[in-house]
């Protein structure tokens, strides 16, 4: 065996990084300046290490085999998201049923990914589409909406997902109930044109800066919900342009990394994606990526994010910003079959010949 395998790359020193700084002495002048690299901790082992067998974790389902899918004490017994993003089950939802299982033209599908998101709860959405029918723009009404929200508000139902915090919003458009808010926000950005908008954008970075322009919108938010409008065909920029990280992923990253050298939060996770195979073979790990899809942006902020849990059971001893200490969620398997369909435009459903399920599927997906 190679004396390099037998090391981790944490370990190595790092690739330096060349970027460009202007002198104090002349705005003109410019000089080369090496950026120092984060100083990994014992949790950016572990971040690999969790990508891997929780990968591992979702192909077996995949596969069908029946539970357990892992001998990790901690995967076993706690519950976390899968290492990429597309492959959750809300998310899942969102590409199969709520963007491609409506022939709806680019307006409403935007129409559609924002009221999805806003809620981020499959059984609200749901609960809409039995009361009011098909979800587009011409059935929504802000009233009718809101009175089968409060509805089940007064039946002791939860109308949003526990996975994030909806704001409710600056007080000049602050509401009794927040639902109404955002069920008026919704019809302001149709009466505003912001679909128009959203769809015209040069750059997922621009899609993200207009979305940014909504009250409530945060940058976390915003950052979801561009790439959740960029699971559309009417949306297609790159996963790689750029990221925000949200407050898990700075924890995690905070756990990962003693330090982050030269580099901000959002370069910090551009660093793992751009190494993510070095750091795979470093530690002898076989990571099946999504049938040649590799890790984007998005899924390396999701694994932090999870990583930041995972190591309050493995690493206690090592505190991120927030300082919790506990995981919340147990895990419960469950015995439905995993069924999994991705953009067309990615090009992966025809590699892994994977079929949407005929209650979700579009009448003209192509497979």
């Amino acid at each position: 065996m190679k004396r390099q395998s037998k090391k981790l790359l944490m370990n190595r020193p790092q690739r330096s990084t060349l970027r460009l700084r202007a002198t104090s002495e002349t705005r003109a002048s410019k000089v080369l300046v090496k950026m120092r690299a984060p100083t990994p901790t014992v949790v950016f082992d572990t971040y690999w290490r969790f990508a891997s067998e929780r990968q591992e974790v979702l192909f077996r389902r995949v596969r069908g085999d029946t539970a357990p899918w892992t001998t990790d004490p901690i995967l076993a017994a706690y519950k976390f998201t899968n290492v990429y993003r597309a492959t959750d089950r809300v998310s899942q939802y969102l590409i199969q049923r709520v963007i491609y299982g409506n022939n709806c033209d680019a307006r409403d599908s935007v129409f559609r990914v924002l009221l999805f998101k806003l809620f981020n709860k499959i059984e609200t959405w749901e609960l809409l589409e039995q009361q009011h029918g098909d979800l587009v723009s011409r059935n929504f009404d802000v009233c009718r909406f809101d009175h089968t929200l409060n509805a089940a508000l007064s039946a002791g139902r939860a109308i949003y997902s526990a996975a994030y915090i909806m704001p409710s919003g600056p007080a000049i458009v602050r509401r009794p109930r927040k639902h109404r808010m955002h069920l008026e926000m919704l019809s302001r950005i149709l009466r505003d044109s912001v679909p128009d908008r959203l769809l015209a954008a040069r750059s997922m970075a621009e899609v993200y800066e207009r979305l940014r322009e909504l009250p409530s919108i945060g940058p976390f938010l915003a950052y979801q919900f561009s790439t959740d409008l960029n699971y559309t065909s009417h949306v297609d920029f790159s996963e790689m342009e750029f990221v925000v990280p949200g407050p898990g992923a700075r924890d995690g990253l905070r756990k990962c990394f003693k330090d982050l050298g030269d580099y901000s939060e959002a370069d910090a996770i551009r660093w793992i994606a751009d190494r993510q195979n070095d750091e795979f073979a470093a530690r002898g790990l076989t990571f099946q990526s999504l049938w040649g899809r590799s890790l984007q942006l998005i899924d390396c902020q999701n694994v932090l994010c999870e990583v930041d849990k995972y190591s309050r059971v493995l690493h206690p001893d090592i505190s991120g910003r927030s300082g919790r200490k506990r995981i919340k969620q147990k895990f419960s398997p469950s015995c439905s079959p995993l069924r999994l369909w991705f953009p067309p435009k990615w090009g992966i459903n025809q590699k892994a010949k994977l079929k949407i399920h005929p209650l979700l599927a579009p009448s003209s997906a192509s497979l």
